[in-house]
């Protein structure tokens, strides 16, 4: 057995389409160093509802078994990621006294606490408490209030919320695999921390993370996140429409869509039709005219909905006195991000600057880490232990651990 003093951080993305796990070493100049990566066609769970739990089990025991073994590393605690159409969130304000005429850390984690005192429903509860600004007196925009004097401290905090019986299955499924959960993140939380810049953030950016379950939606002003939001329609019904169109399995649609797929008729070349051999081994001619407006109209449709989305929140910004434009305007990312001219479509839905959004602070030669699908994965690696946990370094020589084999051939046998 080998010890060397690592920080180790492990995330996995229970996602519609697929489970990914990763583990990587946070350097020193706070660069992911990608030790191993597991991925797994995703069974039993679809856009966050659970209707096969052992089927989920075998997936992230499969996923996170591939990470190890490519890592030479054992798991045991993990930051965890999952989207659903439940996932809602609400701006509240706290307020507190300063009672010592300078805000300590006790004032800051008071007026916290009082804005998060709201009622929910009883199925959700709070998943993320992320604070936007803090008022002292009538100075406003603060980020850090500590040490600051005053009389009364405001906090204006942005809170996601979830649907604790999604989560609690999710939970279960992930500790029937003889694994803890460190941290619970909201995908689009995470992506965003992946590939968005501080300077975008306070500029104004939409994210859009387009899987193949959910679109997540975050949109930051002035640095702060004033909307998340979750779309139940992506990647998915792009499969489902090439399906019918083409009468065709749904994972040969998939496979045509990822190896012909293109979202934009003006700027697609040579639109021929191609012969492609089907999951029964039969042949097919496929037209890509056709399979192009398919693709793009769904394409179309989907970013009109977020436009939607979009207009309402800078409308409601707007009428309560705040920044609402989005100077950086759409970063996209997630599987679909890859679709060939997809940035076409959204230029002309949105009118305004889009990138496809790609993992930062990468180290080596990671490049197939860096492509929009993993960008969740990547970003559940930021989010760093609590403090209560040790860092993890231990590194398994599993040749030579009798323990770790027998556990390994144990998950396999059931």
């Amino acid at each position: 057995m080998q010890w060397i003093n690592k920080e180790i951080i492990v995330g996995v993305e229970i996602g519609t389409t697929k489970i990914i796990s990763l583990i990587g070493e946070i350097l020193e100049n706070k660069e992911i160093k990608i030790l191993g990566l597991g991925i797994c066609s995703s069974k039993g769970i679809n856009k966050g509802d659970i209707h096969d739990l052992e089927a989920l089990i075998k997936c992230i025991k499969k996923s996170t078994s591939q990470a190890e073994k490519m890592a030479n590393y054992k798991i045991n605690k993990i930051n965890l990621s999952f989207s659903n159409k439940y996932i809602d969130y609400k701006n509240e304000i706290g307020m507190v006294s300063i009672k010592k005429n300078e805000v300590t850390k006790k004032d800051i984690r008071k007026v916290i606490k009082t804005a998060k005192s709201i009622k929910m429903y009883d199925k959700n509860h709070i998943l993320h408490i992320i604070p936007q600004e803090y008022i002292i007196d009538e100075h406003k925009g603060i980020k850090n209030p500590l040490g600051l004097s005053g009389i009364r401290m405001q906090a204006k905090v942005h809170l996601i919320t979830s649907d604790y019986s999604i989560e609690k299955n999710i939970i279960k499924a992930v500790e029937k695999c003889n694994i803890k959960i460190n941290k619970i993140i909201f995908s689009g939380l995470a992506s965003s921390k992946a590939i968005l810049t501080d300077e975008e953030k306070k500029l104004g950016v939409c994210m859009l993370d387009i899987g193949g379950g959910t679109i997540d939606i975050l949109i930051y002003i002035n640095g702060s996140l004033q909307h998340s939001q979750v779309i139940p329609y992506a990647g998915d019904i792009i499969t489902k429409d090439i399906s019918y169109a083409f009468s065709s399995s749904l994972s040969d649609a998939e496979n045509i869509k990822i190896k012909y797929g293109c979202a934009s008729s003006f700027l697609q070349e040579n639109l021929h039709n191609v012969q492609i051999t089907r999951s029964n081994n039969k042949s097919k001619i496929l037209n890509q005219e056709k399979l192009t407006e398919v693709i793009e109209s769904r394409c179309l449709e989907l970013l009109e909905i977020v436009n939607y989305e979009i207009h309402n929140v800078q409308k409601k910004l707007k009428k309560q006195g705040y920044k609402y434009n989005l100077n950086s305007g759409i970063v996209l990312t997630g599987g679909v991000a890859k679709t060939k001219f997809l940035t076409d479509c959204a230029k002309r839905i949105f009118q305004m600057p889009i990138r496809i959004g790609h993992a930062k602070n990468i180290q080596g030669k990671n490049n197939y880490i860096q492509t929009p699908e993993y960008s969740t994965a990547i970003g559940l690696l930021y989010f760093k232990k609590n403090k209560k946990n040790k860092k993890n370094n231990t590194f398994i020589n599993k040749k030579n651990n009798w323990l770790y084999i027998l556990n390994n051939w144990f998950h396999v046998k059931n």
